[in-house]
């Protein structure tokens, strides 16, 4: 489960302005910060089956979200991904 202070750390580097918390660019943000914990979760724990398939659930919602945001302002969907170190 990601804490408190990962949450508002993620939040707190995408926003676009004070008061944005649940704009699609922090939406990414804090799914990609529950996707690395869940991915070493399940470095450990290869047979949680569930957790795989909360985290392909979880995947192919930041996928839709960033798609969103692309369509919107490209320019932002590149510095997204380039700040959140994730691929195309």
């Amino acid at each position: 489960m990601i804490t408190h202070e990962k949450k508002t750390a993620a939040i707190k580097s995408t926003q676009t302005h004070k008061d944005d918390t649940g704009g699609a660019s922090a939406q990414v943000a804090v799914l990609t910060e529950r996707i690395k914990e869940l991915t070493e979760h399940l470095k450990i724990n290869k047979h949680d089956f569930m957790a795989r398939r909360g985290l392909l659930q979880m995947v192919g919602r930041r996928r839709r979200l960033l798609r969103y945001v692309a369509e919107r302002d490209s320019q932002n969907y590149l510095a997204l991904i380039q700040k959140l170190g994730i691929r195309r």
